[in-house]
Parts: structure tokens; C-alpha cells; sequence
């Protein structure tokens, strides 16, 4: 005698997440906390950390004491590749802190530096940080060693002769033919390494990111090197690579 199907059990946590985005929704002025709570029978303990995710997230807005319908509702309805590259990949790099728990970061090239515009932190207590906007030089990073490696001949030879490389630290590669051995064996694996060369005891992973065949960016991890064993070395490329075909 066949068994009937299984009924997948919902998840209340998902359930919950999604009526309170439905009930701010389905009221155009906003609504305040104690009504969502009153009207879903959430404990405001509760319902005030999800809320907070929520805004945080940008799929609610706060007007006050109001919440409201936020833009990160909109970017679920359009496709994502109409999306700004951002908020494309800020989904891949939240997802690369979540499975790594460590300090995972988009980068783009700006002149001859890398910038970084989306970063989760690790949450754990000896991590590597980086703030959104901050500039770092090409040549002392991961990321930036990776751009580097995707240029086409006459860019890279102009950035040899234009930039100025600081050694960061005394690990540093800074010379013209210690970065060319640097690049060509990026190009021939498809990932670039650097270690203690901007910040000591700091391991840097990336890979470039392409939408439509064209580099637009790097994505990068940074593991403190007491950390940084080939087992998690293998993670953090596995999971890189992973997330950069997410992306064209």
C-alpha cells in the first residue's frame, strides 16, 4: 500500500518572519511594534530583535516609531542582473562570513587601489577587519593582486611604471618581477594568495569576480594565521570559488 506524502512542518521562526513582513505590508500608513505584536501575538521581547534584523536588511524602513515596506523588497522582484553590482553580491559575501566565520569582503579597483564595498566582519575575537570605502594598495592584497592578474598587458605595464609600492610590512612584494611571478601564477590557477605582505598574521584568499565575461571586482577572505590551516585553506578557496559563479 503506497504512504502518502509528506507534509513538510513548517518553520516557525520563517513562518513568523514572514507575517510580519506581510502585516507591514498590508498597511500602507506603517505600523508601530506594539501593533504588529498585539495583532500576531509575538512577545515585543521578541518581535523587537526582528524587527531590527528586518530594517537592518532593508526589508522594513523605520519612520520613527513607524515601520514601514523598505527597498529590499523591491530587489527581490527584479531580476539580478538589474540590480547595482552591491547589492548583487552582498548576499555571496554575507554567505561566505556565515560558512567561514571569517572576515569576508567585495572589492572593486579604484585607480591603483582596491576598495572595499561590501564586508561582513568574523564574529569571532582575533579577526581582520576592513570598513566599506576603505582604499588599500593592489599589490599588498589578495584582491588587489587578483585585479592585477586579469589587466590586459598595456594597463599592467602602465601600473608598473605609474604606481608607488610601500611595503606594508617586511613580507611585502614590492618588486617588478616579484609580482609578475605573483600574477602569472594567479592566472594559472584562477586564485591569488597574500600573506602578512598588508597586515601581519593576516592571511588574504580571492578570486576575481566577472559578470558577462568582464572582471568587475574581486571577492576576498582574510583569516588570521593561527587560524589559517590547509583544511580551512581548502574551505576558503572551495567556498570563493563557489560564490564568485554565483555571481555571472
Amino acid at each position: 500500500m503506497a504512504s502518502a506524502p509528506s507534509v513538510a512542518t513548517p518553520v516557525k521562526s520563517a513562518l513568523r518572519t514572514l507575517d510580519v513582513i506581510e502585516f507591514v505590508v498590508a498597511h500602507a500608513a506603517g505600523v508601530v511594534a506594539q501593533d504588529v505584536a498585539q495583532a500576531l501575538g509575538i512577545p515585543v521581547s521578541s518581535l523587537s530583535y526582528l524587527l531590527a534584523t528586518l530594517v537592518e536588511r532593508q526589508y522594513l524602513t523605520r519612520e520613527g516609531r513607524r515601520y514601514l515596506p523598505g527597498p529590499g523588497l523591491e530587489r527581490l522582484r527584479v531580476s539580478p542582473a538589474a540590480l547595482p553590482l552591491a547589492d548583487r553580491v552582498a548576499p555571496l559575501v554575507r554567505a561566505l562570513k556565515a560558512e567561514l566565520n571569517e572576515t569576508a569582503s567585495f572589492m572593486v579597483r579604484v585607480g591603483w587601489e582596491v576598495e572595499a564595498v561590501v564586508t561582513e566582519a568574523s564574529d569571532q575575537t582575533l579577526r581582520y577587519a576592513i570598513e566599506p570605502g576603505a582604499r588599500r594598495p593592489l599589490h599588498c592584497l589578495a584582491a588587489g593582486k587578483v585585479i592585477l592578474a586579469t589587466l590586459p598587458e598595456a594597463d599592467l605595464h602602465r601600473y608598473f611604471a605609474e604606481s608607488t609600492r610601500t611595503a606594508m610590512t617586511e613580507h611585502t612584494r614590492v618588486r617588478d618581477e616579484e609580482l609578475r611571478a605573483d600574477l602569472a601564477r594567479i592566472r594559472a590557477e584562477g586564485i591569488g594568495m597574500a600573506c602578512h605582505e598588508a597586515t601581519l598574521g593576516i592571511c588574504g584568499t580571492a578570486v576575481p569576480v566577472r559578470v558577462d565575461g568582464k572582471v568587475v571586482g574581486a571577492l576576498s577572505v582574510a583569516v588570521p594565521e593561527v587560524r589559517f590551516d590547509a583544511e580551512l585553506a581548502a574551505r576558503v578557496r572551495s567556498a570563493l570559488k563557489r560564490a564568485a559563479g554565483a555571481v555571472g
